[in-house]
């Protein structure tokens, strides 16, 4: 019993559950913007049966995808980690090929469900996956940006709960690009620390964000402007904080916080999203994954 507990812990420890969340959120934010979730929700039925599929396929691509990620790196992590399952020796490298190519299956074909686009696209989520563990995390610039293609891709299969959505908001997925490029580009430090320099391009870069989604949501929507507001304020706090804290002291302990307040912020800004495309109780359905999200992140780590 005790070795299938320890078992157990390690494949969750593998798919990173509090990540697994923000992804989630993503989607939740691009159903949001494709103008999905304007109406309540309850009752009907075939529209939860929806978002609920396409948030299965989230899960599995994104679990896949950092399972992968401890793959490709077992050799590096039994000197830099030696504490993560495959070196440690609680999941073997072949347990964990196998879990992980489970995870991207189930992600796909839970794609397909909705349409043959959002298939396509989580296909395409699978492959930048696979592409940035295996080579594009060895780049120092199309490393960030192969990563940040994951995280739009992310957001385009939730826009693409309505297909002809992806055509018209399907821009709006440059956004997390731009975001999770800058806590890649950070996350290269967080071992051993570094400098100042990509934490500054990552504050631009947020700044950029923060800009986008208020701009974006007074465009199209200016009577949620003010719901949107505290929430990107919220947002504007979770990465700033640990930022700045990182930026007077650029260990590796300051930078690997910030890296974990930025993916954990992710729900914060499609909570944004969520609450200027549809609804107030939409909004806080995705929120409330924010403090769950927390709480997991201290039982499993989030890099």
């Amino acid at each position: 019993m005790q070795y299938i507990k320890y078992k157990l812990l390690g494949y969750l420890r593998l798919m990173r559950p509090a990540n697994i969340l923000t992804a989630v959120a993503d989607i939740l934010a691009g159903v949001a913007i494709a103008g999905f979730a304007v109406h309540p929700l309850w009752g009907n039925i075939d529209a939860i049966l929806q978002i609920t599929c396409i948030c299965l396929a989230a899960f599995g691509l994104y679990g896949g995808g950092v399972v992968f990620n401890d793959v490709f790196d077992a050799d590096l992590d039994s000197v830099e980690r030696p504490e993560r399952p495959i070196p440690s020796g609680i999941v073997s490298k072949t347990q964990a090929i196998i879990l992980g190519v489970y995870l991207l299956t189930i992600g796909v074909l839970a794609a397909f469900t909705i349409s043959q686009l959002t298939g396509a696209i989580a296909i395409g989520i699978a492959a930048a996956a696979l592409i940035y563990n295996k080579w594009g995390k060895h780049h120092s610039v199309l490393g960030p940006l192969n990563m940040g293609l994951c995280r739009g891709l992310n957001l385009l299969m939730g826009i693409s709960i309505v297909n002809d959505a992806v055509e018209t908001m399907g821009w709006l997925a440059f956004l997390p690009i731009l975001y999770i490029s800058a806590i890649t580009l950070i996350s290269r430090d967080e071992v051993h620390g570094g400098n100042v320099g990509p934490l500054r391009i990552a504050a631009v870069c947020y700044m950029i964000v923060y800009a986008m989604i208020l701009g974006v949501t007074y465009h199209f929507h200016p009577e949620r402007i003010w719901f949107v507001i505290p929430i990107v304020l919220l947002f504007i706090f979770l990465t700033n904080k640990p930022l700045l804290k990182a930026m007077k002291a650029p260990t590796g302990p300051n930078i690997g916080a910030s890296v974990k307040g930025g993916i954990i912020a992710m729900i914060v800004m499609d909570a944004a999203w969520a609450a200027g495309f549809a609804n107030t109780p939409y909004a806080i359905s995705v929120i409330i994954l924010l403090p769950i999200s927390m709480y997991i992140g201290k039982l499993f780590a989030v890099t």
